[in-house]
């Protein structure tokens, strides 16, 4: 079982005192107590699985007498139909916990199959990474997900990054007095990233000394005149609008280091997974 922080841990308790509330009236007026089941986990359609230890851990929290075994290893691509995990213990709780870890699997998986998609389209060619732009509370878990298909995370949050943003920038003056000032602060190791909208911005940003120049909503045409002007004096990233059928475009120069897209996270389509219970034949 991983380290998990705390924010996930809480998250997991929170997802079942949510469900759950006073009683799993359904489960406990059908099952008893005392019944032991078997369950399996089914994958639906093809995907890139995720999520089967924070599923582990919806069950440890709800019952830990209930056995969550993985049949299948964490960033496997699965065909439709194929079992990923099974459960023992007690029936009443492996049905109580069902939609839980349910919800943590579809998601995480989803998330893992879309970062797969992009890593393989950009086969090396660039780095794709995610953004913060994921559901509050869950960014520890979407950002997992995404490792787990094969992409990198940016920054996990305010603390471990620096990214000089166009309100940033319209707050103290000019990209230049905006790297001036972080240069100048505590923070002397870190990277410096600026965002710019426009060449002329660029320009600027490579002259103030930035490290790293993500180039927001920049068309393809744009972004291989910008990373031909920054080569051998800045990291180019590209961010807006990078969707599946537009990242080659972004990507054919060779001149991009990076390609952050949101959409990884906050555009995620679910996974379809189920769990059915096992009847044994007499």
């Amino acid at each position: 079982m991983p380290d998990y922080p705390d924010t996930v841990r809480t998250l997991v308790m929170a997802a079942l005192a949510e469900d759950i509330g006073p009683g799993d009236i359904t489960t406990e007026s059908l099952v008893g107590k005392d019944k032991v089941g078997r369950a399996q986990v089914v994958i639906e359609e093809a995907c890139v699985v995720c999520g089967l230890e924070v599923a582990s851990l919806v069950y440890m929290n709800l019952d830990p007498g209930v056995r969550f075994m993985a049949a299948v290893q964490e960033g496997d691509l699965v065909a439709k139909g194929t079992v990923i995990a099974k459960l023992t213990g007690s029936l009443a709780s492996i049905l109580t916990g069902e939609r839980t870890a349910l919800n943590f699997l579809q998601r995480l998986c989803g998330i893992a199959t879309g970062a797969r998609r992009f890593a393989d389209i950009a086969a090396g060619r660039a780095t794709i990474l995610d953004s913060r732009k994921t559901v509050p509370g869950w960014r520890w878990l979407d950002k997992m997900a995404v490792r787990t298909g094969g992409c990198r995370n940016h920054r996990m949050g305010l603390y471990d990054g620096i990214l000089i943003k166009d309100n940033h920038i319209a707050s103290v003056g000019s990209i230049s007095e905006a790297v001036r000032m972080v240069r100048k602060g505590a923070v002397r190791d870190m990277m410096i990233e600026v965002e710019v909208a426009n060449i002329e911005d660029l320009k600027e940003a490579v002259e103030a000394g930035a490290d790293l120049v993500m180039l927001d909503n920049f068309s393809p045409g744009s972004v291989d005149k910008a990373a031909t002007m920054a080569r051998g004096k800045a990291k180019i990233e590209v961010s807006g609008g990078i969707e599946e059928g537009n990242l080659a475009d972004y990507i054919r120069s060779g001149n991009v280091d990076y390609i952050s897209v949101g959409a990884i996270t906050h555009s995620v389509k679910a996974i379809d997974i189920s769990m059915d219970v096992v009847i044994d034949k007499e």
